[in-house]
């Protein structure tokens, strides 16, 4: 056989022995965790026959530390390449957990880096499914210089490429501040952990005795710790939420998200049932997430982080098949005070639509910052001029919305006049005033209150005299402090109208190479 000949037949055998890796045995292993194969995840992500797989034939490191022997499989445990999703251009990588527990050595992590350089390269989102044991131990320092150098790319395409981490297994050690740094982190119910240390640690040092879901599961990501945005019960869900959310994102910072033709049935320019969603007791709470649906195109609300900092919303929508980003205060959930997670929560996700042009809708019912002893000293202060700043630094454009209440400092933070605000508006049920009425009266007639027979029918009478002449909207109308009062059923047709105003903003800001976010 000739030199030709004898490198197709070992080009054939590589081929053979690469798909004999993906056994039987490996796929059954996995599905009885109720996990897919690292290409059965590529399979459902990506537009059906549109992935290229990179670096297929890449073998581990073969230098012998005397500490085990690393399997010389292809690939080195993780499939990288580029394919389509809802017909657009898409890096991933996908770690393989039957390939030595998808850990990572010095090949492994710089197939990642690699497909990192060439999704910044191209201008494309950047997808991890992430499914490993960690750092390679047999391969020391070497597996820990490659966690930082995929650090080092995460950084370098913040706010230039979309980075999405999907959690599918384990997530330990190191391994978990990659998707930390990413946009957008997706976990699955009962499947996928993430910690900085694992149950043996715990037990060893704390003398503590803690399930892995316990300590790291989606529960607790997505509900206490906020690091999960985004939790689906199986992998396969997870997944399509993945292609759902990019269906919203541009590809890159220097394009706008795709649009959309809507169809017949859409939400029509007058939703009459918005006058009457705001109860007449301002006491008395309702969902902020129906105000949510009856203004943008129906079905295109996609909620952020939903289990956690539930008294502030976030999300993605569509007006006239435009995407916008959506943060309202949520009057179900503490009275829709702003605290710590709900700042850093609102905070986060305004810097990823000004980073990637996309316009902020802002809903405010906000009687102010949650009072306590807690709050104060965790640091109310310093979180909550984190949203502060990140509205004052945002260059999208931005309308509020004020439904209700609007109080104090928080009426400063939610996207005021004064704050860069573009176009502000209230409904006829808006308060905007230094404090809520109650308050104010307390405090402006406290030696009235203190000689009168009746204090709590005079506060009560004083609270609705200071509501009318006081905290009405009609007063920071005429002040110019916002641009109309308008009637609620008319709001979705106000936003279409002012972000088309807005489509060509342009703001130059001093130059500088980054301000001092509070961190």
């Amino acid at each position: 056989m000739d030199v030709k000949g004898k490198n197709f037949t070992r080009f054939l055998e590589r081929q053979q022995a690469h798909n004999d890796q993906h056994d039987a045995r490996a796929k059954a292993k996995q599905h009885s965790k109720g996990k897919l194969t690292a290409w059965e995840r590529i399979d459902i992500l990506f537009d059906e026959d549109t992935f290229e797989e990179v670096d297929a034939y890449v073998t581990p490191d073969k230098t012998d530390t005397g500490f085990g022997k690393v399997q010389q499989a292809y690939g080195d445990g993780v499939i990288i390449g580029h394919g389509l999703i809802r017909g657009r251009l898409t890096f991933a990588y996908s770690q393989d957990f039957t390939v030595m527990g998808g850990s990572l050595g010095s090949v492994h992590a710089a197939k990642i880096m690699k497909i990192q350089d060439m999704a910044l390269k191209m201008g494309a989102p950047m997808i991890g499914l992430i499914d490993s044991g960690g750092a390679r131990i047999q391969e020391g320092v070497a597996s820990l210089a490659g966690y930082a150098g995929i650090f080092h790319r995460n950084v370098q395409s913040s706010g230039v490429i979309p980075q999405i981490s999907v959690i599918l297994g384990p997530a330990a050690g190191g391994a978990v501040y990659s998707p930390a740094i990413t946009d957008f982190v997706f976990m699955t119910d009962q499947t996928s952990y993430m910690f900085v240390t694992g149950p043996n640690v715990v037990k060893e040092v704390l003398n503590e005795d803690v399930s892995l879901n316990d300590l790291g599961g989606a529960g607790v990501h997505s509900k206490k710790s906020g690091v999960a945005h985004l939790v689906y019960p199986d992998e396969e869900n997870t997944l399509m939420g993945v292609r759902q959310l990019l269906a919203y994102l541009p590809s890159n910072n220097m394009e706008n998200s795709p649009e959309m033709e809507l169809s017949s049935d859409e939400t029509s320019d007058v939703e009459e049932k918005l006058r009457d969603i705001v109860p007449d007791d301002p006491n008395k709470p309702y969902d902020v997430k129906e105000v949510i649906r009856l203004n943008v195109d129906k079905r295109s609300f996609y909620e952020i982080a939903e289990n956690y900092a539930q008294n502030i919303v976030i999300g993605f929508g569509r007006l006239d098949g435009k995407v916008i980003g959506i943060v309202a205060n949520q009057p179900k959930v503490l009275a829709g005070t702003l605290d710590i997670n709900s700042s850093n929560k609102g905070a986060r996700f305004i810097r990823f639509c000004d980073a990637f042009n996309i316009p902020l809708l802002i809903l405010e019912d906000v009687p102010g910052f949650l009072p306590g002893i807690d709050q104060e000293h965790n640091g109310i202060i310093r979180h909550g001029a984190k949203m502060l700043y990140a509205f004052a630094d945002s260059t999208v454009p931005r309308i509020t919305v004020i439904l209700r209440k609007s109080y104090g400092g928080a009426y400063c933070v939610m996207n005021s006049k004064n704050l860069g605000g573009d176009f502000n508006f209230a409904w006829p049920t808006a308060e905007i005033a230094v404090m809520g009425p109650e308050g104010a009266v307390a405090i402006l007639y406290r030696k009235e209150l203190a000689a009168s027979d009746d204090q709590a029918a005079m506060k009560k009478e004083l609270a609705a005299k200071y509501r009318i002449e006081i905290a009405n909207p009609y007063v920071a109308d005429e002040r110019g402090f916002i641009d109309e009062v308008i009637d609620p059923a008319e709001t979705r047709l106000k936003l279409i109208r002012a972000f088309e105003a807005l489509e060509t903003k342009q703001i130059d800001n001093p130059a500088r190479k980054h301000g001092n976010i509070p961190l």
